[in-house]
């Protein structure tokens, strides 16, 4: 009898540490980050990435500030 008991607890702890493995293979990896582009405010020079930039009449600014100032 405890050498049935053993053998269904074996059988059971490879179906748990297999189950375990295909679960972390199926796991989807999050994408990679996509690089931006950088670009120059056009009043002070800071570099910035191009969502964050405001544009003006085709040039680049960090700031509202900047900007107004510029113009």
């Amino acid at each position: 009898m405890s050498r049935l008991v053993l053998i269904v607890a074996v059988i059971f702890l490879a179906w748990w540490i297999l189950r375990k493995y295909l679960r972390s293979i199926r796991r989807e990896k999050p994408p990679a980050a996509v690089p931006e582009d950088m670009v120059r405010c056009a009043h002070c020079g800071v570099h910035l990435p191009r969502s964050e930039g405001l544009a003006d009449n085709g040039r680049i600014y960090c700031s509202d500030d900047h900007m107004h100032r510029d113009r």
